[in-house]
C-alpha cells in the first residue's frame, strides 16, 4: 500500500529574504534540520540544478550519506516562492532509495511566512523495508520535519538556537519518561495486592498520562 507524502506547514514571523537564507544556505540549514548532519553544495554551472551531497548520523558512529538536486525559484513579482528538490541513496543502510519534494514559501498579509514541505520517496529493501517505512521510519521522519520546522521558528523569531532547542527537548523527553516509569512501577507494585488494586490502576493511569506531553 503506497504512503501518503509527508506533509509539513509552518508559520514564521520573517520576512522572506531571511527565511530563504536559512533554508537555501547550507552552512544554516544543517543547523536546525534532524534530517542532514551535513550538507556539501557541489560546483555548478549557471543554470545548472544545485547538486549537493548529504549525511545523516544515526548514532553508535553509524551514518548514511546520499545526494540530491535543488531547483531554487524565485519569483520577483510573487509573494511565492518554491524550491523543488530531488534526493537519492544507494547507501548500504539507506532505507530511502530515492524521492522528490518541495518547499513552498508564501508571504502573508500579516508579516508572516507559511513555510511548507511536501515530499515522497521510494524505499530499498523491498517488503521488508517497506513495512519499516510505515510502522517505524515515516512517522519518525514525519516527526523530525516538523520538529525542524519548529526549530528553525524559534531561531528566526526567538534567537535561539536549534542545539538549545535539542537539549531542552532531551531533558523533557527525559523528566516524562522518569515521572511515567515511577508511577507505572508504583502502579504495578500497589495493584499486587487486593486492597490496592483501584490505587493501583489510578497510579498507572498517571504513568500514562505522564507520556501524552511527549506528543508535543
Amino acid at each position: 500500500m503506497k504512503q501518503k507524502p509527508i506533509y509539513v506547514e509552518i508559520n514564521i514571523a520573517s520576512d522572506i529574504e531571511t527565511l530563504w537564507e536559512y533554508t537555501q544556505n547550507p552552512h544554516l540549514h544543517k543547523e536546525w534540520d534532524l534530517r542532514f548532519s551535513d550538507i556539501t553544495y557541489l560546483h555548478r554551472l549557471p543554470d545548472e540544478p544545485q547538486r549537493f551531497l548529504y549525511e545523516t548520523r544515526i548514532g553508535f558512529g553509524l551514518k548514511v550519506s546520499g545526494t540530491g538536486e535543488s531547483i531554487g525559484d524565485i519569483r520577483p513579482r510573487s509573494s511565492e516562492r518554491v524550491s523543488s528538490l530531488a534526493f537519492a541513496s544507494d547507501h548500504p543502510l539507506a532505507l530511502i532509495k530515492e524521492g522528490r519534494g518541495y518547499w513552498k514559501y508564501i508571504e502573508r498579509d500579516n508579516g508572516q511566512i507559511a513555510f511548507l514541505t511536501q515530499y515522497q520517496y521510494e524505499t530499498a529493501r523491498g517488503l521488508p523495508g517497506s513495512w519499516i517505512d510505515r510502522f517505524l521510519f515515516r512517522p519518525l521522519l514525519s516527526w523530525a520535519t516538523a520538529w525542524s520546522f519548529d526549530a528553525l521558528r524559534l531561531w528566526i523569531e526567538q534567537n535561539r538556537h536549534p542545539k538549545i532547542s535539542v537539549r531542552s527537548g532531551f531533558v523533557y523527553v527525559f523528566m516524562c519518561l522518569v515521572f511515567s516509569l515511577y508511577w507505572f512501577f508504583q502502579g504495578f507494585h500497589d495493584g499486587c495486592a487486593d486492597a490496592e488494586i483501584v490505587r493501583g490502576a489510578l497510579e498507572t493511569g498517571l504513568g500514562v498520562l505522564w507520556l501524552l506531553p511527549m506528543r508535543r
